[in-house]
């Protein structure tokens, strides 16, 4: 219990002294294999050039790219320059999405999954239905792409919770995963930490964000700034040795973000810093 208090305590006060440094928080390292990067619909109200000059000032290396700054309907020269723009600017591609799979149509999921190829994602954070997610197996079979089902809460009709989507993939190949958004998941009333604890190797990229009310995901503020358990989230990710992204989905205050998404950034190395102390 005094270990337990410690830490806490620790966590804390690194926090609060990064996020009074904000220069200093932004550029302070985290634990090796932990990605710590930015959902590109974050910034979705910005062309990729600046797009990518923001994340570039966030000091994070890793992305995933929203279809606003890399469309699906590109050529494929269209797609290997928005890929170079990105890599150019030493950022780390690790997947795109929300990708939408509603339509049960192969040939769009050949070639949604042929996109993700040609950008250098490793993982497609997706919205499949019911009926088109086990037709996706395949597609992640010969391309050798995971996929992540993201979890929308009270608005989504078929994956409204992480245990939802675990259910869906059970039996399916081990690539077939999800990705828990922690807003949507607290505003359908279940607890965060336990089901990332139940995603296991299944969790494949993850939406870190943070809420005023946990039971409503509109209410969205920096990290730190809300009930969002973020310090127990990240124990629990660094207990479980997980390696994929921790994605800041940023969707407040969507004509002028970066203050925010700077804020939460500060705020979530500060815990990690805490953690390694």
């Amino acid at each position: 219990m005094q270990n337990l208090r410690r830490r806490g305590f620790l966590t804390s006060l690194a926090a609060g002294a990064l996020a009074a440094s904000p220069d200093v928080a932004l550029s302070a390292p985290v634990p090796e294999g932990f990605k710590l990067g930015v959902a590109s619909y974050s910034l979705r109200k910005f062309n990729r050039t600046a797009a990518i000059a923001m994340i570039n000032q966030l000091h994070t290396p890793f992305v995933n790219i929203k279809e606003f700054h890399l469309p699906i309907r590109s050529t494929p020269d269209e797609v290997a320059a928005g890929r170079k723009e990105f890599e150019d600017a030493g950022l780390v591609i690790l997947g795109g999405g929300n990708i939408s799979f509603q339509n049960d149509d192969e040939d769009e999921f050949r070639h949604k999954f042929e996109y993700a190829r040609l950008a250098g994602m490793a993982v497609i954070v997706c919205a499949p239905t019911a009926r088109t997610l086990p037709k996706l197996e395949k597609y992640v079979k010969e391309y050798n792409i995971k996929i992540a089902v993201h979890n929308h809460g009270k608005t989504d009709k078929s994956f409204p919770s992480p245990r939802s989507v675990l259910q869906a993939v059970d039996g399916m190949d081990p690539r077939c995963g999800l990705c828990i958004d922690v807003g949507h998941t607290a505003e359908y009333g279940v607890d965060v930490v336990q089901s990332i604890h139940e995603s296991k190797s299944r969790l494949h990229d993850l939406h870190i964000k943070d809420l005023r009310d946990m039971s409503d995901a509109e209410t969205q503020v920096p990290v730190g700034e809300g009930r969002m358990p973020v310090a127990a989230i990240f124990r629990e990710l660094v207990r479980m040795n997980y390696r994929g992204g921790v994605m800041l989905e940023y969707e407040a205050d969507e004509n002028d973000p970066l203050p925010g998404m700077a804020k939460s950034f500060s705020y979530m190395r500060g815990v990690l810093a805490g953690m390694q102390a």
